[in-house]
Parts: structure tokens; sequence; C-alpha cells
């Protein structure tokens, strides 16, 4: 088992994409070869423009329970530098999901605890079974969620992070839904696999490059104030996509009545 991929990659000739962690006895715990594993295939991922989109989930039963004991007693036995550098190599690979060229979607098949809920918070879109466990569970620890925290507070927003960090309390899919954590709750997993079947059915019917360009619109326009510069930032967006090959193809295939050159043969 030790020598088993703690992460795993596959992909469809159609051009989907599946990134799974590979530790279900366990509960896809996070240790540092996992983090390692995952670093290095986001890493392989940055270049993967052929990809439509890519669905990350957990083997077994579990999504991510977060990091695993073992890693929990190394951290209390390391220097404080040791432990800044190993918080930030987690987060860098956070940001390293959140910054890939194609949409990412979380599949949380079953409990999302700790650094697995950074995973989901970081994805574009999440969809959980509806008995699916969450929990920011670090305060029961006597931690805190501090890696993960800016892409969670993103997520459910600042109110709602004071409660469930400060509180460590369990809750299910349909409050984590309610709170903008997750976007759908479906039954089970075969429900799961349907939703994932149509969201990647939907990707290709859209252009790539617009995709990958609406993902950079909306990082350029969070939180910035409408003044001119942000009134010249989007117009130059549209003029540019207006002038791409993608766009040209789109509305001349919208205008001929026909599929574009992206969409799959049915």
């Amino acid at each position: 088992m030790a020598d088993e991929k703690t992460v795993l990659l596959s992909e469809t000739e159609e051009g989907i994409g599946f990134l799974r962690f590979n530790r279900p006895e366990i509960h896809n715990a996070f240790n540092a070869q996992m983090t390692v594993d995952l670093i290095d295939a986001l890493e392989d991922l940055k270049g993967a423009d052929h990809l439509r989109c890519l669905f990350i989930e957990g083997a077994g039963k579990s999504f991510s329970a977060g990091a695993d004991l073992n890693s929990m007693k190394r951290a209390g036995g390391m220097s404080h530098s040791e432990n800044m550098d190993d918080a930030k190599r987690f987060t860098h690979m956070l940001i390293a999901l959140r910054n890939l060229p194609m949409p990412t979607v979380a599949l949380v098949n079953g409990a999302a605890m700790g650094g697995g809920l950074g995973i989901v918070a970081a994805c574009d879109i999440a969809v959980a079974v509806k008995d699916a466990i969450f929990s920011f569970s670090e305060v029961r620890l006597g931690l805190i969620p501090a890696m993960i925290s800016p892409f969670v507070v993103e997520a459910i927003g600042p109110r709602q992070a004071r409660r469930y960090f400060a509180t460590g309390e369990r809750f299910y899919a349909h409050e984590a839904q309610r709170i903008g954590l997750i976007h759908e709750v479906v039954d089970d997993m075969q429900a799961l696999s349907k939703f994932s079947e149509r969201l990647a059915d939907d990707f290709m019917h859209c252009a790539p490059g617009a995709v990958r360009a609406s993902r950079e619109l909306i990082d350029s326009v969070i939180w910035r104030e409408m003044d001119r510069h942000m009134i010249a930032n989007v117009a130059k967006r549209i003029a540019d996509r207006r002038a791409s090959a993608e766009g040209q193809e789109g509305m001349a295939a919208f205008l001929e009545k026909r599929k574009p050159s992206w969409t799959k043969p049915e």
C-alpha cells in the first residue's frame, strides 16, 4: 500500500479530467506525501489546455478528512520555521488548484473536513451527496483553519465563517449549500455520477478559451471599485473576446444556426 500513488490522474478521450485522492483506508486524509503528490499532479495539469474540466473526488467513503494523525503528530514536533514552511506548501497547493486553466469541480462523496474543505472551496463548483458531513474541526484541536481560510471565507462570507470556524460543529450537505460552500446537493453516488456527466456535457458546449477568460474576469473584478479603471478592464476583456477566433466562430455559428466548432458531435 505504501508504494501506491496517493493521488491519481486520468482523463477521457473527450478531454474530461479526473483527480482522485487515493487513501481510502484513512478517509483520504492528507500527509506530507499526499501533499507532494497533489502538488506534482497540479503542476502536470497547469499545461493541460486540452482538458475541458477537472473533477476532483475521493476514493472510498470520504472526500477528505483533512490531516492524518501522523501528520498532526509530526507538526507538533516541528520548529516554528518548519511549521511555517509546511503551511505555506499546503497553501501554495490550494493556489495552484485555484489557478488551473480548466474549471474544477469537487464531487463530495462523503466527509470533508479541515484541509479537505480547502479543496472544496478552492474549486469553481462543488456538489455533494446529501449525507456528506462537513466540519471546520481545527478549533477542537486547539488550532485554526488558517491555510484554507482565504478560499473558505470567499465562498461562505465572514459571518458564516465566524460561526463555523469558532464552533467546529458538524453539518450536512444542505447546510453547506445554504451557506455557499457547495452549489448542489444530490441524493446518492449514482446521482452524483449523473450530475458530473451532465456538467461535463455542459462544458463540452462551451468555448474553452471563453471559459478560461470568464474565470479570469471574475478575479479581475471581485472586490474592486467600479471606477474608470474597472470600466476599461471589462471593456477590453469583451473587446478581446469579440475579436478572438472563438468569439468570431461563436457569433457566426449563432447567426448561421449551426453548432460552433468546439461542440462535441452528437
